[in-house]
């Protein structure tokens, strides 16, 4: 290929919305690709039509090899969360954008955009969207057919999240555009355009929790509480985690799911799986996640059962392992990633033991806490201290090789 690909957005107003110059490039073209409704837009258009339709990789490779002049139409600017991106990777192209759909809504409130929080949920999951947004005083969010205005707002009600109201723009740009302001009551049985966005913007204050998260806010097992990760321990553990915003993390024996939901405001970006053997314990975990607006997958088993389910950790919190610690750890040392962390609370000296000779057969170096710590407790108008049960917090890495370590040359 000797020339540039050009990509051109479109409006809602299609090709009536175009530049000139833009409209004189696609004339003069000898193949047109986009999807159905842009290249609907131009039904006289005598050259090549090529429709994108699923994968992009066969088309790419066709692109690759074309002689001919090509014009790639894409909606609004290419860049963003559009095939813009993917094609500036594997071709030489030259993009030219229109204005987005999100920076229209914007200027339809009247409001900049440069601090909202933007994400698409066009063709992707919901997970996860829950701790991304929360605490945020602006966001965007790209729509589809499957991810409505109305499922967004049954979303977010089901954490919770009613500080939110919603503004959504249909058919922007064009003769049928629509927009308003609702309530996510209001907005979870309405029904809009399949071309729209939705801005939510805060309205009023909402829940704050910070790291450690007090023990008492967490629905527990009863009449014999205490089956959590303490404050404390808690905030040490995930300190050896070693979390970045998008890890992918798994909590194995979560009872509470403590360490998941902090995990998981840590690692926004991210994905948190949380696995438990005990079935009351899994609720509470569950209604726990609701509470502190954590979109967690929960998984009802008993380790390592069902990890094989799982994509790859970055990160491995173990609190409980039901009796198979050897069997466990080989299976979560064998997924690992690179550079990835696994921390191991025990309780006992043969546990600390078993963990140690486990992780070094399989070529893991470990760092060991001994955590022995007390909380003040009031007592006749004094205070004295009450002591929180020993943990040892084990913390494992891959061990380096010699070559690595003394920086010498492999092949």
């Amino acid at each position: 290929m000797s020339h540039r690909i050009k990509i051109i957005g479109l409006g809602d107003e299609g090709a009536a919305g175009l530049p000139p110059q833009y409209a004189k490039w696609i004339r003069e073209s000898e193949v047109l690709v986009g999807g159905e409704r842009q290249l609907a837009c131009f039904p006289d258009y005598p050259g090549e039509r090529i429709t994108l339709q699923g994968g992009l990789a066969d088309t790419t490779a066709r692109l690759r090899s074309e002689s001919r002049s090509v014009v790639v139409l894409a909606s609004g600017d290419p860049l963003f969360y559009g095939i813009g991106g993917y094609l500036a990777g594997k071709l030489p192209v030259e993009i030219y954008p229109a204005v987005s759909s999100l920076q229209l809504a914007f200027a339809r409130i009247g409001e900049s955009w440069q601090d909202a929080y933007l994400a698409s949920v066009h063709g992707r999951s919901l997970q996860g969207l829950a701790q991304r947004l929360d605490g945020k005083d602006k966001a965007a969010l790209l729509t589809d057919d499957t991810n409505t205005p109305g499922v967004i707002a049954r979303y977010l009600l089901s954490y919770g999240m009613s500080e939110y109201r919603a503004f959504v723009a249909e058919n922007l740009g064009g003769p049928n555009e629509r927009t308003g302001w609702y309530s996510l009551e209001e907005l979870q049985d309405a029904s809009f355009s399949p071309l729209n966005v939705v801005i939510l913007r805060k309205m009023s204050e909402a829940p704050h929790w910070s790291l450690g998260i007090p023990d008492e806010e967490f629905a527990q097992r009863k009449p014999d509480k205490g089956l959590i990760t303490k404050r404390e321990v808690r905030i040490l553990s995930l300190a050896g985690l070693n979390l970045r915003p998008d890890s992918m993390v798994w909590d194995i024996g979560t009872c509470t799911g403590s360490v998941a939901i902090e995990a998981a405001r840590m690692a926004r970006e991210g994905r948190v799986f949380a696995v438990e053997k005990n079935e009351a314990d899994l609720a509470n975990a569950m209604d726990n996640a609701r509470k502190f607006r954590t979109d967690i997958t929960f998984l009802h088993s008993k380790a390592p059962e069902g990890l094989d389910a799982f994509p790859d950790p970055d990160a491995v919190f173990i609190g409980g392992s039901g009796g198979e610690l050897r069997e466990l750890l080989q299976v979560v040392c064998s997924r690992l990633r690179p550079q990835g962390s696994i921390v191991l609370n025990a309780a006992t000296i043969e546990n600390l033991h078993e963990a140690v000779q486990a992780f070094g057969s399989n070529g893991y170096e470990t760092s060991i806490l001994l955590s022995q710590l007390a909380r003040s407790k009031p007592i006749l108008g004094m205070n004295r201290f009450e002591g929180l049960n020993p943990v040892y917090i084990i913390t494992a890495r891959r061990a380096e090789t010699t070559s690595k370590k003394e920086g010498t040359f492999q092949e």
